[in-house]
């Protein structure tokens, strides 16, 4: 069974920085792409950033360009975010997701639907 649970959110001032973790088991984690979207209240889901199976592939949307690097830990089982240069409209809940590379590398970002799993989230509030 995918489980995926994220942790490291938190209320930050704008200008701020975070960085929050996503650890994953029941998967073969090697096969994987790891990903993060985020929800707003009120908003759609939005794609953030990736981390292709085999991390030498990194995908970004356009508001994380810049600011955010992901990276992931093959040892810990973990994907982690760094966000920097947070601001207001960065808040919402940020989940980790899989999506699976056996088929296919990715080229791109996957948009929030195209993941098979994702995790209860952690909740990211940037204070003005």
């Amino acid at each position: 069974q995918v489980q995926l649970v994220e942790s490291g959110g938190g209320l930050v001032q704008t200008g701020g920085s975070l960085r929050i973790s996503c650890i994953g088991s029941g998967f073969p984690f090697e096969q994987y792409g790891i990903g993060w979207f985020r929800q707003a209240p009120g908003k759609e889901r939005e794609g953030v950033a990736c981390a292709s199976s085999r991390n030498d592939r990194t995908f970004y949307g356009d508001s994380a360009v810049g600011r955010f690097t992901i990276s992931r830990d093959y040892a810990k089982i973990t994907v982690y975010p760094q966000m920097t240069n947070l601001m207001p409209d960065d808040t919402a809940v940020y989940y980790c997701a899989t999506i699976g590379e056996m088929y296919g590398r990715l080229d791109s970002l996957p948009r929030p639907h195209e993941y098979g799993s994702w995790g209860q989230g952690t909740q990211v509030t940037v204070s003005s």
